[in-house]
């Protein structure tokens, strides 16, 4: 009997083991109370939205919500370009070709004719230029003046009067992004959207994304870009994972610390979108939450039509909400409402 016995309770023992394996690989984050979140909001949001959460080398959460509206549906990301273009500089100073220090009118002499030779790079990605800022109401200057190039436009921005010396005050807007995307194209000798194509979207597989202008118009760095949610997860991966995609290096990992670092956060606010009160600056992107020592903990990139991308760099996940309408102040709270929904599910003490 003792000897029959043996083999059954081994092959148990063994099924044993490998159910709790297989449990364990296979258990997900509880995420019902994101879906009830969305499912409440779903209206506030415009109806059509995808939601995403990435970790540990995958996609963890999908949540689309709308008619004909998916993770491969193209929309406008209106200020979710910045974080992009930042990126694209910043493959340009890993490879040597620029500095973030470097003024301006090394590439663009303009800038001398107009007396602005101290603008840097550096303060073209965090809106501290001090160039006169656009007047009129926000869709206004989303639209822009019909500018055939990127050059034509920053010929006009090194025109304009300055509010302020460079590096003395924040104020958020496009015009700073917009620079630094022309002294890309002048290093490049290559228009922005084929460039950004080359070095950085096709790299990281969003073949759906574009700055092209449909209209034929310049493209615009700061704010013109088209995206899917699948597509910009695809960068948020990357930058996740220190600047490495599918096991090619995209940024380097100085890179992407320089970009998630806050900068000029001691200069008075001069302008800041509603959506990101509160908020530091790093390069291209917003510095959401800081740890005690005021190193970046959350970074993301708000767009005026509803996108916010972020990273959770202490619990270890990339998220983005992804919709189409336009943004209002109810929205801030619904996407930190969502972050915390998403951070109870994945779960990580973070303080």
């Amino acid at each position: 009997m003792s000897l029959k016995m043996r083999p059954i309770c081994l092959s148990c023992s063994i099924l044993t083991v490998y159910l709790l394996i297989f449990q364990f690989s296979f258990a997900q984050p509880d995420f019902s109370n994101v879906d009830a979140l969305l499912n409440k909001n779903q209206k506030l949001l415009g109806n059509d939205l995808v939601a995403m959460v990435y970790k540990d080398g995958r996609v963890i959460y999908t949540k689309e919500l709308g008619t004909d509206f998916n993770a491969k549906t193209a929309a406008p990301i209106a200020s979710a370009s910045k974080w992009l273009t930042a990126a694209l500089v910043m493959i340009f100073v890993d490879e040597g070709k620029l500095d973030l220090d470097d003024p301006v009118n090394k590439y663009l002499p303009v800038f001398d004719k107009y007396m602005k030779s101290h603008v840097t790079i550096r303060q073209c990605l965090t809106h501290t230029t001090g160039i006169e800022k656009d007047k009129g109401n926000l869709l206004k200057i989303v639209q822009r003046r019909k500018f055939m190039n990127l050059e034509e436009e920053v010929n006009a921005f090194a025109a304009k009067e300055i509010s302020n010396n460079a590096g003395t005050e924040f104020h958020y807007g496009t015009i700073g992004l917009n620079v630094a995307g022309r002294v890309l194209e002048v290093i490049s000798k290559k228009p922005f959207d084929r460039l950004i194509q080359e070095k950085l979207l096709r790299p990281l597989k969003m073949r759906a994304t574009s700055f092209m202008n449909e209209n034929g118009y310049a493209p615009n760095p700061s704010g013109g870009a088209r995206s899917t949610a699948n597509d910009y997860m695809n960068f948020l991966s990357m930058i996740l994972n220190k600047g490495m995609f599918e096991g090619k290096r995209i940024l380097s990992e100085k890179a992407i610390e320089e970009m998630q670092k806050p900068q000029f956060t001691n200069l008075p606010v001069k302008h800041t979108p509603k959506v990101a009160e509160g908020f530091h600056y790093g390069l291209g992107q917003w510095i959401q939450e800081e740890d005690a020592n005021g190193n970046s903990t959350v970074v993301s990139s708000p767009g005026l039509f509803g996108t916010w991308p972020y990273i959770d760099k202490c619990r270890n996940y990339a998220a983005i909400i992804f919709v189409k309408s336009l943004l209002n102040e109810q929205k801030k709270d619904f996407a930190l409402q969502f972050k915390a929904a998403v951070d109870e599910a994945v779960g990580g003490n973070c303080k």
